[in-house]
């Protein structure tokens, strides 16, 4: 998506639970020597299939969880922990404490205590509503970017939360939904001249994973000013920025749809966004963006591969550290240990799309069916 700004435990539709409660699998309890930092501590909660979703956490106020997914000793530099990790693959975390003028902690230790075969379901948002009325989306995981910033690419809509009455927002016009159709609706709307609402849904603080294959079924709309996107960024955004964070884009496109149509799948990091790793998928005569499609990628070590439709026989393009080796300066971020999250959005304009003209329809919807992650 290119973006330069970013500003208790609960059931998942029946299907995983996130939080910072239950017995961890690792060592590492205690309060720490007299000036260092308490040990961390690790918990879990069930994802599905055996995988979990694993916290870290130390009783030293004002201190950080520092941490390791290589089974290296952490450092004050390690990735610092922030969010709930998806956890389905074969790592050994290790943790430490730190704070500014005291003793960092001891290490401690945490590995899975099952192992998930490749493919396997380990979570899922099916965005199920078996009420009679529009529902909130969950929001142990979505929270929202809000306001009309332009987030770093002139765009030209207000964001809205759901439920939101801050004008432009309309409440009875919800931006953000999940629909008794069973799908997340995600609208842009022109409730005047010139105006534009729209919805930019993130796990940002609330959950994050770390390796699988991930995808969505997603319908977008196509017409002149229309950018919508699934994208993921690093969860040391808000300590490293962007674009030190990393940022995977799985679906985006721009506009009407073309021929033949297309979606991007892109990786940016230090050294390398704007253009230089973006791959144009096109589709089979006869098919566009507008109809559904599963977009998808597969994070594993030293690779982010995606797909259209089929994981097996429609992986596009593949990205590897050795992608980056002719750009000055660049850094790949996507082992460094640092988890990320989702965010979907439907963008009103911008300096990619360019303004939406009379002929865009509004109001227009992103429709998602499911955002699911598998055991890479």
């Amino acid at each position: 998506m290119r973006s330069l700004f970013l500003a208790g435990a609960v059931l998942l539709n029946g299907l995983a639970v996130l939080g910072c409660s239950g017995a961890g699998n690792g060592s590492g309890a205690g309060s720490g020597a007299t000036g260092s930092v308490a040990t961390p501590t690790f918990s879990t909660t069930a994802a599905q299939n055996g995988a979990v979703i694993l916290a870290m956490a130390t009783t030293t106020g004002g201190a950080k969880v520092r941490y390791t997914i290589d089974g290296s000793t952490p450092t004050p530099s390690s990735p610092i922990y922030q969010t709930p990790i998806l956890i389905s693959s074969n790592l050994t975390i290790k943790a430490i404490g730190t704070a500014s003028g005291v003793t960092s902690s001891s290490v401690a230790t945490w590995t899975p205590s099952t192992t998930i075969a490749s493919g396997t379901l380990v979570w899922s948002d099916e965005f199920n509503n078996s009420t009679s009325a529009n529902a909130q989306p969950n929001p142990a995981v979505w929270g929202y970017d809000t306001g009309a910033s332009g987030f770093g690419n002139s765009e030209l809509e207000d964001y809205c939360s759901w439920n939101s009455s801050a004008s432009p927002c309309d409440p009875t016009k919800p931006n953000a939904y999940v629909g008794t159709d069973g799908y997340l609706h995600i609208a842009a709307r022109q409730p005047s001249p010139g105006v534009y609402t729209s919805a930019r849904l993130k796990s940002e603080g609330l959950f994050s994973l770390l390796y699988g294959r991930i995808e969505a079924k997603i319908l977008v709309p196509e017409s002149q000013g229309f950018w919508p996107a699934f994208w993921m960024l690093g969860n040391n955004i808000a300590t490293d920025g962007w674009p030190a964070s990393g940022e995977l884009d799985i679906q985006e496109r721009v506009n009407a749809a073309s021929t033949p149509d297309w979606n991007m799948g892109s990786v940016h990091g230090t050294g390398f966004f704007g253009t230089n790793l973006g791959t144009k998928y096109n589709f089979p005569t006869g098919q566009t963006a507008a109809g559904w499609h599963t977009y998808g990628m597969i994070w594993s070590p030293g690779k982010i591969q995606y797909y259209i439709d089929d994981p097996v026989n429609n992986i596009y393009v593949t990205y590897t550290p050795t992608s980056i080796t002719s750009l000055p300066g660049s850094v790949w971020p996507f082992d460094s240990g640092n988890a990320q999250f989702f965010i979907l959005n439907l963008a009103v304009g911008g300096s990619w799309p360019g303004s939406p003209t009379s002929s865009t329809p509004f109001p227009s919807e992103t429709l998602v069916d499911y955002v699911r992650v598998y055991a890479y």
